[in-house]
């Protein structure tokens, strides 16, 4: 399914979908915890807001975040709702310092968090899998002199 992507790409791509299929469950988000960090949050990040913006076309407001972040602890008590804020905050932009939000497991508290939006946009991952590495490389291409 996915082998058009580069290898770092499509190790990423299988995990998250492993991830998320096992949401909730023990071992959850390990394989993407073993890949590199950096590519894993660019990729579930814009999983995220791929997601939120879609659910959510005029934008967030206060009440929306409490009940994406309500939602999504009600649904898998291994929710962690700090975490799930940081989450929905780093994929919109808004990058708290570490320092105050404290460690976040990303590759297991972003697995719930996007299981959790999927249930609601009824909807496919490998549709946000493929837009966000779409997103990626025009992001990359655009970078190059």
């Amino acid at each position: 399914m996915w082998g058009h992507l580069p290898e770092p790409a499509r190790r990423i791509a299988v995990a998250t979908a492993d991830a998320v299929a096992a949401a909730g469950t023990d071992g959850a988000g390990d394989a993407l915890a073993a890949l590199d960090p950096q590519q894993v949050k660019l990729v579930l990040g814009a999983v995220v807001r791929l997601l939120v913006e879609e659910l959510h076309p005029d934008g967030l407001d206060a009440d929306d975040i409490t009940a994406i972040v309500a939602r999504c602890a009600a649904a898998y008590p291994a929710a962690d709702p700090q975490a799930q804020l940081v989450l929905l905050a780093g994929a919109l932009g808004i990058h708290p310092d570490a320092e105050e939000t404290g460690p976040v497991d990303v590759p297991r508290q972003a697995s719930l968090l996007i299981a959790d939006l999927l249930a609601v946009a009824r909807r496919p991952l490998t549709r946000y899998l493929e837009a966000a590495f779409a997103e990626i490389a025009r992001g990359e291409t655009m970078d190059l002199p």
